[in-house]
């Protein structure tokens, strides 16, 4: 019974009437930033990812792909864009620890000795990592790229990129706890 009002939106909205997007994201809105705080625990989070899947609807044309249940097809995008932004963090976080973790716990900025400024010495670790290796570190962690996406831009598979990243981090610790006061 629910269903009728909203086939006649998706058939206005495939006609290009702009009021029948304006009515389907005023009764779908709410619900819909509800349902991804559910995942999220975060509310601005949770009606940014909202209102950014309702753009994506309007600029890609998603509704064109509309068939029988709206209602269900909307909150089980909603829910796959929260476990893929939840998945997207959780890597996100796991680079920011292993980035951390390249340095010991006695060298931290604040208890550094005269030896000179932490993030020039982090710079001048870097700099001794050469070629993809140090390509790689950057892109992942500095850029905040993720493997395929750094793998693409350099042109290689994305195993071979790991490769690099997973030995540039070994050179890159190495050359830290060398330079260690």
């Amino acid at each position: 019974m629910d269903q009728a009002p909203d086939i006649i939106l998706i058939d206005r909205l495939k006609e290009g009437d702009v009021s029948a997007f304006d009515a389907l994201f005023l009764k779908y809105y709410k619900v819909l930033c509800a349902n991804a705080y559910w995942f999220l625990q975060q509310e601005q989070e949770a009606k940014d990812l909202v209102q950014t899947f309702f753009m994506d609807i309007w600029d890609k044309k998603l509704y064109l792909q509309f068939n029988g249940d709206v209602k269900g097809y909307l909150h089980m995008a909603v829910k796959n864009r929260c476990l893929n932004h939840l998945k997207r963090q959780k890597i996100r976080d796991g680079h920011q620890e292993a980035f951390s973790s390249l340095q010991d716990e006695s060298w931290r900025p604040e208890q550094e000795s005269a030896g000179g400024d932490y993030y020039r010495q982090l710079q001048s670790s870097l700099e001794q990592v050469t070629g993809q290796k140090r390509m790689a570190i950057h892109m992942v962690y500095m850029e905040g790229k993720r493997y395929q996406e750094a793998a693409d831009e350099m042109g290689i598979s994305v195993n071979s990129f790991k490769t690099h990243l997973k030995r540039g981090l070994k050179l890159l610790r190495s050359v830290i706890h060398q330079k260690k006061p």
